[in-house]
């Protein structure tokens, strides 16, 4: 049955996008500092031929960690469907798993004094179980959007909240990672090699642990402030019929394709960011402007070591004002034209990067603003019509799975990042790189790539086939009411 007597209030909103802001504590620092805390903190060796087989066997395992852990994703999603608690179906399992989601990300940034072998296993071991106790968290936590309220607006609404309180974290991560890794490890100038690595990694470890402490308190939070509304009528299919009507859920399918595109150009783009900084850009310090105001002078001065977490911070703040704003949009042209809009626009702003010299930073600030007000807010349309395909399943065929659409949905963003992490590694390795040491100019050339056309050229491929996606605005009005119609007759019925 349906509960939808009230709208959805401030705190409730905010309540529910703790939730996200949470996640992406880890989740962020994941996107843009992991790969590079590998490749030159966890596995540095100065012994090239050494590092070069790290890399390689770096890429197979961040494929082979993600890929097993989409299938845990639809062991969560078919859980969440059949959980029953006095607190809901998917709220419970922010309870249980806040804690473990903490204690397992400090592991997963802790640098053990093992040797190359015996890192490696220990990386499988938890990024498996980071990669685990995430979906186990996240997967019900998705869901949770799909019943919290029945109107589609709303959940648009939502998402926003969501995604805006997202970046909120994200632009903490990205401010405050690399200061708190240099404060905690007490790196020095002229630190490096071993020593520089082994500062890092102590560094990584109490950074992760801060962040860890924030993200157990805000998922209590949500736990606390939200509530589930809509409730399916009866929920007694099979597992191999949920499959089915998964399998066969056209808009749903187009979903998942385009969401994984999306999220192997952002996991590209974004995971260059600090290879691109440190070896094609180099060590430059920019005055962005300066300028006299009577007796005053006023400049803004970054030095070499603060543009990469600048560039991350101008991003961010972007992409949350097209967040905040994206609802407004999707009103006027619908969620299908914004998100293919989006796209083909952070694919020209990619393309146009490719030609910027590397004195040219203040041009690399523009294009970065440029494209984040458009990538921005993809996630949050992405996700609102993620729940409309769960309510089109329902108004099709009777059955509501909402934890198995949203966590098959999760797998979208999963299998980005299991493509995402492995190109740029496997890619590095092809071109040559090599941590703490100036680039061959084909290894710079292959840095230039994976910041800007390999990401640009996936995000065409993502605005291309959601031409094909079938659910307008039209549609879902339609097809909402006559769900809420069902459960209001299936109610009285009941009665």
């Amino acid at each position: 049955m349906t509960n939808n007597t009230q709208k959805l209030t401030f705190a409730e909103k905010a309540g529910y996008a703790f939730g996200d802001a949470a996640s992406n504590l880890f989740w962020m620092t994941f996107i843009y500092f992991q790969i590079n805390f590998y490749t030159d903190v966890f596995f540095y060796t100065p012994d090239a031929a050494l590092e070069d087989t790290l890399l390689k066997k770096l890429a197979v395992l961040l494929l082979l960690t993600r890929v097993f852990d989409m299938g845990f994703d639809l062991f969560m999603g078919v859980m969440g469907d059949r959980t029953r608690t006095r607190w809901g179906k998917f709220r419970p399992y922010l309870l249980w798993f806040a804690v473990p989601f903490g204690i397992i990300s400090v592991l997963t940034f802790t640098t053990p004094g093992f040797s190359p072998n015996g890192k490696l296993i220990y990386a499988y071991v938890t990024l498996s179980l980071m990669m685990m106790v995430y979906s186990a968290i996240n997967i019900p936590y998705s869901a949770l959007m799909g019943v919290i309220s029945p109107d589609s607006q709303e959940r648009t609404s939502v998402s926003s909240y969501r995604f805006a309180f997202a970046f909120a974290a994200g632009l903490v991560v990205q401010y405050s990672t690399l200061r708190l890794v240099d404060h905690f490890g007490r790196i020095k100038p002229g630190m490096g090699g071993v020593v520089l690595a082994a500062a890092k990694a102590h560094g990584y470890q109490l950074t992760m642990t801060i962040y860890a402490v924030a993200a157990v308190a805000l998922f209590f939070l949500t736990f606390a402030l939200t509530r589930e509304r809509v409730q399916p009528v009866a929920d007694k299919s099979s597992l191999k019929e949920d499959l089915r009507d998964l399998a066969t859920n056209v808009p749903w399918l187009i979903l998942f394709a385009m969401g994984t595109l999306t999220v192997c150009a952002v996991a590209i783009r974004s995971g260059a960011i600090l290879y691109y900084f440190q070896y094609y850009v180099a060590n430059q310090d920019v005055n962005f402007f300066q300028c006299h105001v009577g007796s005053h002078y006023f400049q803004l001065h970054l030095a070499s070591k603060d543009l990469p977490g600048a560039f991350m911070v101008a991003g961010t703040l972007m992409s949350l004002t097209g967040t905040i704003f994206i609802q407004h949009v999707t009103r006027f042209f619908g969620r299908k034209a914004t998100y293919i809009g989006c796209v083909f626009l952070a694919m020209v702003f990619l393309v146009l990067s490719f030609w910027v010299r590397p004195e040219q930073v203040a041009l690399m600030f523009v294009f970065q603003l440029l494209y984040s007000a458009v990538t921005g807010p993809t996630s949050a349309v992405l996700w609102a019509m993620f729940a409309d395909s769960a309510d089109y399943s329902e108004w099709r065929t009777g059955r509501r799975a909402t934890g198995l659409v949203f966590s098959a949905a999760g797998m979208s963003n999963k299998l980005g990042w299991s493509i995402g992490g492995p190109v740029i590694v496997g890619l590095l390795a092809m071109f040559g790189y090599q941590a703490g040491v100036v680039q061959t100019p084909h290894a710079l050339h292959g840095i230039l790539l994976l910041f800007t056309v390999i990401p640009g050229v996936t995000f065409v491929l993502t605005g291309v086939g959601l031409f094909f996606y079938p659910l307008n605005e039209a549609r879902m009005k339609k097809l909402q009411g006559e769900l809420q119609a069902r459960h209001a007759a299936n109610q009285a019925a009941v009665a």
